[in-house]
């Protein structure tokens, strides 16, 4: 019997409370056969005693009687949380918290911005999609209610982007203290670039990772948010599964450039998060069209990636960015485009992917099994 055979039998335990299984969640660490031993390790972080229990009673039951299975070891790690794991009506569908502590109850959405592949302009994308909203909520009377969390731990650019310098403030001592997030543009920012000196690479392995973005989501004090735009680095690794366990997504954006080395690889980022049960909101194209003085249009990068991309995953595309030298610019000097020329046509392409993000979260989500 092999570990994947073993993994395969234990989708049928589901996480208490969730219709999700504890394999899709990430929960499950090893599982191996040996001399008629089946053995399987958990690791999950959970405030609720009975949690782990629950789990090694369903998962003897749902390996007992396999052919050859004299006995089974199950052991459990558990981290402890600081909250209750919310419940499946968080809004993310079918539930997707790995048994954790989730995100603070005064987060209306969270969102991940991801790409799968690196260098097509998603931090910059983001940044100028959570000023875009900020505006709009600014607009609607609810200033500082959107949060951009910056998770690439390796290269964090955000703070560069958004022209912030200096370390986050600390409330408290000890075991309860809290981190309160830089504010810039109507935005609150919490990114590993405050954390760290220039000149002090990061070098860190998974569970390092995990327990970095698990404290930017339950140690830091957000406050009432409508909307937490999570910046992903590029990949389907440690990252992306930390937080699908510690944080009940709303949804997905996938960013890409139009030409196929980028969008076959932001596919696989978008199967990912189908994988484990986060809806996709949609497909960004970003540097999709450069405009020349005379206002002709140059697909540099070709043309077309993101529709198609976008029909291959079952979404939609939110929106196509130009190419343009304003928004590398904004990046640079830390003044967005979307703040520094808000009447300009690519600002005006990143509120309406704002409008048609938060038109597509208000949508009631479509349980997927």
């Amino acid at each position: 019997m092999t570990s994947d055979e073993i993994k395969d039998r234990l989708k049928q335990v589901k996480y208490p409370g969730f219709s999700r299984d504890i394999v899709s969640f990430g929960l499950v660490r090893s599982a191996g056969f040996f001399d008629g031993t089946v053995k399987v390790a958990l690791a999950l972080t959970s405030s609720d005693p009975k949690t782990p229990l629950q789990l090694k009673a369903d998962i003897e039951a749902a390996l007992r009687g396999l052919p050859g299975v004299k006995d089974i070891l199950v052991e459990i790690a558990v981290t402890p949380a600081k909250a209750p794991p919310a419940a499946a009506s968080t809004g993310a569908v079918g539930g997707n918290l790995g048994g954790n502590a989730g995100a603070p109850k005064k987060i209306r959405h969270a969102v991940a911005i991801a790409s799968g592949k690196g260098g097509v302009g998603k931090s910059t994308f983001s940044v100028n999609l959570a000023c875009a909203l900020a505006q709009i909520a600014i607009k609607a009377g609810r200033p500082g209610r959107v949060g951009l969390m910056d998770c690439d731990i390796y290269g964090p650019s955000v703070p560069l982007m958004m022209g912030l310098t200096g370390r986050p403030e600390v409330q408290g001592d000890g075991a309860e203290a809290m981190l309160i997030p830089m504010e810039r543009h109507g935005v609150k920012v919490m990114s590993m670039g405050f954390l760290v000196d220039d000149n002090t690479p990061v070098v860190w392995r998974g569970p390092m990772i995990m327990k970095t973005i698990q404290q930017f989501v339950q140690n830091v004090l957000w406050g009432e948010l409508d909307i937490l735009l999570i910046d992903l680095p590029p990949g389907t690794g440690d990252a992306q599964l930390s937080l699908v366990q510690t944080i009940p997504l709303d949804g997905a954006v996938i960013v890409t450039t139009p030409q196929p080395a980028a969008t076959n690889v932001a596919r696989k980022g978008g199967l990912m998060f189908q994988k484990v049960n986060v809806p996709l909101l949609g497909v960004a194209e970003n540097m999709s069209y450069f405009l020349d003085p005379a206002g002709k249009k140059h697909e540099i990068f070709g043309s077309g990636g993101g529709i198609v991309t976008a029909e291959r995953l079952g979404t939609t595309l939110l929106g196509q960015v130009p190419l343009l030298p304003e928004i590398r610019q904004g990046g640079d000097t830390g003044m967005p485009i979307v703040v520094t020329a808000p009447a300009s046509p690519a600002a005006e392409v990143f509120r309406m992917i704002a409008e048609t993000l938060l038109a597509r979260l208000k949508q009631p989500a479509v349980p997927r099994v």
